[in-house]
């Protein structure tokens, strides 16, 4: 059974910066393509950030040059380093394994003043 835990949410003033971090339960993590994905209140769930195997990356238009996603197979870990925050950043954001179709419990992130 694969597990992903998000941890790092919280709240921050516009412009700050947090750092999530997904910690996965994979004896194969280096294999897999992650991702990041959002969901704000009333919203559907979009697609954030992405890194394949080989790490290679992509985001969608609104947090590129903000967002970083990383990932350190040795930990099975994968990371979303956010700057430059903004209100309509705020959602729950959640780790997802593509292959196999895993979810986190998703961790809140709240950019307000």
């Amino acid at each position: 059974q694969v597990q992903l835990v998000e941890s790092g949410g919280g709240w921050v003033q516009p412009g700050g910066s947090l750092r999530l971090t997904c910690a996965a339960t994979s004896s194969v993590f280096s294999n897999y393509v992650m991702e990041w994905y959002r969901q704000a209140p009333g919203k559907q769930r979009e697609f954030v950030a992405a890194i394949t195997s080989g790490g290679r990356t992509s985001y969608t238009d609104s947090v590129k040059g903000r967002f970083t996603i990383s990932r350190d197979n040795a930990k099975n870990t994968v990371y979303l380093q956010m700057n430059s925050l903004k209100p309509e950043d705020t959602a729950v954001y959640y780790c997802h394994r593509l292959i196999g179709n895993y979810w986190g419990q998703g961790t809140q992130v709240t950019v307000s003043s």
